[in-house]
Formats: structure tokens, C-alpha cells, sequence
């Protein structure tokens, strides 16, 4: 059986009065049994049932509707008319027509700007039966995706709506091709079914496009279909993402409730979707999705409570979402559905990631997370131990930031740090530099200065060119404490991304377990991190890119006591004849703060000493990636470990970003090791006297101390910039 992709218009209901909409989106047509596939690719409106399309005029306003189209022959059970919201204007650059060709820095992936609110709306559109079968649809508020991206099919859960990423249509839109799979209410097509229609789908677009990898997002129920149908098809590349997996129905704390469901009288099941609702999810959560936590609590506690009163009258369409008949149809077929998955997982050669809530109170999903990494070949899990089985409609959720975060996103075989990169979105600025770092950077309160051409030192960093390639050359302080702030103020006043090259640890999922959080390590990811190596390094520079690089690596971050602001480099010029082969400028730069924020307790040396802790540290050392050999000279002493330290009454962070050295032209360097070297130790020593220059300017600062600082704040307003010493 065929099935055929097609770009088409569809007219809204013909009501009298109403004004005609000619959206354009992309459907998978299938048709129902007996009847025939057809692909429609008109420029014109399509009949809506059997009266002739009016003139099409021009379009002048959008609403979400669904409405029967051909009805009752199988070609089209129902047509998909989805409401884009009127999005910011965002600059983006486009290639011959073909689609985006990137996404700009901090743009807007819409996250906050729907809520659980919608997804009740829109199920309430699509309820309307149509005696269909089980069809896709694209949301138009995925808009266009980037030139390239590969296809993203959303498999439902107990509610076969299809509408549980409308909080995440349009970042994951701007990125993939999406499709959503609907599944009616009345529909009783067994699992076997469905799995036939998904993997008809799948291997359709493998044939299309062989090299891309297509992702399977499986919403609980969805889990269990997304696993089938990467067992039964070990040779296609899939990217399989669950949330909450009914894989652990077998344990579900619904299971002994089956009976009573069963016995329950048709009058009283007006109850059940309610109750459901309180289990499946955290109503808090979903409420507090568009709530700003900036604004004063009065404020939010006002906007939570007017959400929680628009959700309540609109829970009664979960009554009609899952009627009694339908309840325990779904639930069998969930039976079945974990059944046929768990007998095959031994049999998936997918990338798998599983995310699992911590506070599930429908199916045990932190124990099922912690067992698939065990049972399943490439399975990865993150937890999230506040929230509960709806994981995609809750607070604080946004898939896409979850997906780049575990370098999960790319577009051919194999993932690719430079060209599958996606830049940072407003959200996970606000979020990360806000919610994940906010008490940090609230308590250190770094300030920036920068060098002129002309030598003056300037508060900012306008002395810092803003056209790649810029190769960024400073001193790794104590457990990279500088890196945090440099990344937010290049995005805050510059508007540039700062490409931050670690320690390949970081990638190799080395540091994760079973138990897992979306951590400080997946953010750097978000934001560009890549692994330490020459091949990365070469690709930032041809790409005009903004690297950070820390000579000193993480000898230099995991220093000893008594090393502070001790510039420890290897001999070897490693990276100015690469910065030369581009062309880059380079600027050095020292930082210093360490030691105004935690006493140094028990370095690598102390810890040796230790009866136990030295095993455990000699045998990591052995399994961790070396990223320099011992002809590097001290730099290749770097043990891993984890410093002894203790917090202080906060001081300040000072940055100084020495003038820029402008390598273009100069080819004498990519000849003449020389004259590499030469460059590379004047590098150092600028570095050097950086922060010999900040450890003496700190002392004329009148808020290096941070009750200067918040005296301040109180005084004037809370976001006014804090001065510091005058350069």
C-alpha cells in the first residue's frame, strides 16, 4: 500500500460571512480500508463536502479549524487547517528559495507562548468523527524548517490526538520536518495496525532520503510504537526520543483500577478523565508554562491563578477525548502495546533517549528509564525528578533545548559539532544564564574590559572585533569559574556566540549514568561547547566563528594550591599556525576572581593522601580520554579531579580582553616555526599581564566586595549595570 506526500490547500467551513483562508501545509494522505491512495497537489481550494470551492480572494485572517474534506470515501478523512500565531519578525537569511539556511543567535523558538490551554482547544476541533482512519498531519506552526532537516514523526499517547508538542511546534518546526500521527477516538485499529502504518511511513522516507536520520518521538503509548518500530527496522537510521515510555504499564499503579473501570457505570464516567488528568500530570506545572519568573511573585501568583481558571472549564473535553468505550479499548491496546515493545528490545540498533520523570504517578518511568539503559544497545536517559507523566506539557520543558543539549540533532549519519550545531534560542538565554547559573552570576557579579587599537583599555568590550574568525586565547581559572559570564556578556552586548572548546570527557558520555539530570554539562552543549581537537578548531575558524581556547586546559582549571593565576601552557605554538591558515584575529585575555570566591581546601596532592579517594582517582585518570601527550610538558599532567573547596563571602569576577592581534597576511607564521613560536609566547606573556594588571586595578574597585553591590542594587534599579573600577 502506497502512501503519497502532497502540498495542498484547504478551504475552511463554508459558513455565511465567513472569510475564505488558503493555508498551504504538507500532508501524508492514506487512505482507509477499501479505498484508494490519492495524492491532491492543487493550487486551489479543495471541495469541503461536495460544494465547489468559492473563488479563492485573498486571505486576510487564520483560524484553527478542522473540518471533514472528500469525507467518506477514505482518501481524506479529515483536513488539518492549523492557526499560525503571529510570530515575531526574525531576520533570517535564506538561500535560492529552497528553505532557511540558518537560524540566527537567539532567536525565537515561541516556547511559553502555548499552553496546555491550546492543547485542550485543538482536541476539541479535532474530536469531530469522521469515520477515518489513523492519518498525519503537519501543524502549521511548524512553519518552514531549515534547508535539510530531517523529518520528525510524533507518535501520541493514551489520547492519540497528536497534539502533545503543540508547546513545542514551533521550535522543533524551525528545525525539522514534523508530522504528527492522529489516531480518532473511535478508531479500534489494533496495535499491529498502527505499527504497520508508522513503519510504512518510516521506510517511505528512508527511500526518499537514505542519508538523513528520521526521529521517532514517542509520548508514553507512543513510546511503545516508536520502540516496535525501531526493532523491526535494525538497518534505518533512527533517533528514537520517549517521554515517560508505557513500556512499565505491567506496573503501572493504574492496573488494579482496570476492573472498576470496567464496572463503572456509563453515568459515572464523567469523573474518570478528571481524575486522570490530576494523575497523569502536574496541573501547576502545565499552568506555569507562560509565566515569566522575573516578574514579583504577586504578580505570577495572579497570572497562575487566572491560567488555572481558564484550564478548568475546558477539562471537560478530556470527556470526550477518552470516553468510556475508548478508555478501555486504549488501555488493552496499551497492554499490548508494552507487550510487543518489551519482547524486542534486544533486537534496537536505534540512538535512543529515553526521558523519564522523577514524580510519575501513572507508570514507575525513573525505574523503566534506569532499566532500558541497561536492556537497550545506544540508550541514553535524562531525569526529571519534578515533573510528572506529561512531561512534553509541563513548566520548564522544552524538547528542543533537551535535544541539542545531549548532541542528539543531526542530519546525516554521523553528529557533526560545527554543521549540526543549532545556536541558542531568547528562551534557553534567559533560562540559562537566569534560572541554571542566576545565583552565580547574581553572587560574582563579573565585569568586562577590553583593549582598543590604540591601547586604551575601555570598560566592554567594544575593543573586541566582532567579525570572525576571532580566536579568543585566555587563562583557565579554578573549574573554568570564567567561563559563564565571558559566554553571556558576548551574547548580551555583542550579540555573538562564543564557541567554547572542552575536554572530550564532556562528549564521550563517560560522565553520565542511569540516573542522570538535563545538568550543567548538557547546557554547555546548548551553547556551543565542542570537543578539544584540532579538527574542531579547524572547523570553527573556516566557519567565522568566535572559539574560546584555553591553552592550559584542564591542568590549568584543576590546578594545585599556591597556582593561582599561574599561566601553565605547553611548549608547543599548538594553535597560532592554525589561526594564521585563516586568517583569525586573536586576543588574549586573563581573568581573575578565584580566589574571591572559594577557599581552595584539598588539591590533587591532598587528595592522594587519602586512603580510597586515590584509588578511585588513579582509575579514572586510566579510562579518561588523554588530550595531550607527555612532550607537552607540564600541560599534560592533567589528572581528573574534583577540588576541595569551600565558598566565601562572594567578591568579583574581572575580565581583561588585551588588543587584538591581527594575523591576516602575515604567512611567515604557517612557514617559519620561528616566528609561530615568537607570536605564541608574546600571547602568553599579554595574557600574563592581563591579569597582573586586574589584580592591581581590583583594589581601587568601590563593589568588589558584595554588600557594596547590593547596597547599590537597592538603591537604584536591580538591572542598572554595577561599576567597577575606573581602567
Amino acid at each position: 500500500m502506497a502512501s503519497s506526500f502532497a502540498n495542498f490547500l484547504v478551504s475552511p467551513p463554508l459558513v455565511p460571512g465567513s472569510e475564505l483562508v488558503r493555508p498551504r501545509f504538507r500532508v501524508l494522505a492514506r487512505n482507509a480500508p477499501g479505498g484508494a491512495d490519492q495524492a491532491v497537489s492543487s493550487l486551489e481550494p479543495v471541495a469541503l463536502n461536495g460544494t465547489p470551492p468559492a473563488p479563492t480572494p485573498v486571505a486576510h485572517k487564520e483560524e484553527r479549524s478542522f473540518e471533514s474534506v472528500v469525507g467518506g470515501n477514505g482518501r481524506f478523512g479529515l483536513a488539518f487547517e492549523v492557526e499560525e500565531e503571529k510570530r515575531k519578525e526574525q531576520p533570517r537569511r535564506f538561500d535560492d528559495g529552497m528553505g532557511v539556511d540558518k537560524l540566527e543567535i537567539l532567536w525565537d523558538d515561541g516556547y511559553g507562548s502555548v499552553t496546555i490551554k491550546d492543547y485542550l482547544d485543538a482536541s476539541k476541533e479535532i474530536l469531530k468523527p469522521d469515520g477515518g482512519p489513523p492519518r498525519w498531519f503537519c501543524p502549521v506552526e511548524c512553519g518552514q524548517p531549515l534547508k535539510d532537516s530531517p523529518v520528525l514523526l510524533f507518535l501520541p499517547g493514551l489520547d492519540g490526538m497528536g497534539m502533545g508538542l503543540i508547546l513545542h511546534h514551533k521550535a522543533l518546526g524551525r528545525v525539522f520536518e514534523v508530522r504528527c500521527l492522529h489516531i480518532p477516538v473511535q478508531d479500534r485499529t489494533p496495535f499491529e495496525g498502527l505499527v504497520k502504518l508508522v513503519e510504512e511511513t518510516v521506510r517511505l522516507e528512508h527511500a526518499i532520503s537514505p542519508k538523513k536520520p528520521i526521529y521517532l518521538v514517542g509520548d508514553s503509548f507512543g513510546g511503545c510504537l516508536a520502540l516496535a518500530i525501531a526493532a523491526r527496522n535494525p538497518s534505518i537510521d533512527l533517533v528514537v526520543i520517549l517521554a515517560n515510555p508505557a513500556t512499565s504499564f505491567g506496573q503501572s499503579q493504574l492496573q488494579p483500577l482496570l476492573p472498576v473501570l470496567e464496572a463503572l457505570p456509563d453515568e459515572l464516567h464523567f469523573t474518570i478523565p478528571y481524575l486522570l488528568s490530576f494523575v497523569m500530570g502536574d496541573p501547576m506545572k502545565m499552568a506555569m508554562v507562560n509565566i515569566d519568573n522575573k516578574i514579583p511573585p504577586r504578580l505570577q501568583l495572579e497570572q497562575l491563578s487566572g491560567n488555572l481558571t481558564a484550564l478548568l472549564p475546558r477539562l471537560s473535553t478530556l470527556i470526550d477525548i477518552i470516553p468510556k468505550g475508548t478508555l478501555l479499548w486504549k488501555l488493552k491496546l496499551l497492554k499490548s502495546a508494552a507487550s510487543y515493545a518489551n519482547s524486542r528490545l534486544h533486537a534496537i540498533r536505534a540512538e535512543v533517549l529515553v526521558l523519564a520523570s522523577g514524580k510519575d504517578n501513572m507508570i514507575p518511568s525513573r525505574e523503566e528509564g534506569q532499566r532500558l539503559v541497561k536492556s537497550i544497545r545506544n540508550c541514553r536517559v535524562r531525569h526529571f525528578k519534578d515533573n510528572g507523566h506529561t512531561l512534553l506539557m509541563e513548566e520548564g520543558i522544552n524538547l528542543l533545548t533537551v535535544i541539542k543539549g545531549t548532541c542528539t540533532y543531526r542530519r546525516s549519519r554521523r553528529h557533526d559539532y560545527i554543521s549540526d550545531f543549532l545556536p541558542p534560542s531568547m528562551w534557553e538565554f534567559k533560562t540559562g544564564f537566569e534560572q541554571i547559573i542566576g545565583l552565580f552570576r547574581y553572587a560574582c557579579s563579573s565585569i568586562l574590559y577590553s583593549t582598543l587599537e590604540d591601547g586604551t583599555i575601555v570598560k566592554g568590550l567594544s575593543g573586541v572585533p566582532s567579525k570572525g574568525p576571532v580566536l579568543l586565547v585566555g587563562y583557565h581559572m579554578l573549574m573554568g569559574f570564567e567561563l559563564y559570564s565571558l559566554v553571556e556578556e558576548f551574547l548580551r552586548e555583542k550579540n555573538v556566540l562564543v564557541r567554547g572548546v572542552a575536554h572530550p570527557e564532556l562528549f564521550m558520555g563517560s560522565m553520565e549514568s542511569p540516573t542522570s539530570e538535563f545538568s550543567l554539562p548538557d547546557w554547555l552543549k546548548v551553547f556551543g561547547a565542542v570537543p578539544v581537537t584540532a579538527s574542531s578548531l579547524y572547523k570553527l575558524l573556516a566557519t567565522n566563528s568566535h572559539a574560546l581556547l584555553y591553552p592550559g586546559g584542564s591542568r590549568e582549571a584543576l590546578h594545585y594550591k599556591g597556582e593561582e593565576y599561574k599561566v601553565i601552557w605547553p611548549d608547543q605554538p599548538e594553535f597560532v599556525r592554525m589561526a594564521a591558515r585563516f586568517g583569525a584575529t586573536i586576543v588574549p585575555f586573563g581573568a581573575i576572581g578565584e580566589d574571591d570566591i572559594v577557599e581552595y581546601v584539598l588539591d590533587y596532592n591532598d587528595m592522594m593522601k587519602i586512603p580510597f579517594l586515590n584509588d578511585y582517582i588513579r582509575e579514572l585518570t586510566q579510562k579518561t580520554i588523554r588530550v595531550r601527550d607527555s612532550g607537552s610538558g607540564e600541560v599534560a599532567n592533567d589528572q581528573l579531579f574534583l577540588p576541595g573547596i569551600l565558598p566565601k563571602v562572594p567578591g568579583r569576577m574581572y575580565y581583561l580582553f588585551g588588543k587584538p592581534i591581527e594575523i591576516r597576511g602575515r604567512e611567515e607564521i604557517l612557514m617559519d616555526k620561528k616566528n609561530a613560536s615568537e607570536l605564541y609566547f608574546q600571547i602568553k606573556s599579554e595574557v600574563e599581564r592581563s591579569m597582573a594588571y586586574l589584580i592591581k586595578k581590583r583594589e581601587e574597585d568601590p563593589y568588589r566586595n558584595i554588600f557594596d553591590r547590593v547596597t547599590y542594587r537597592v538603591l537604584h534599579s536591580p538591572s542598572n549595570e554595577i561599576p567597577g573600577f575606573k581602567p
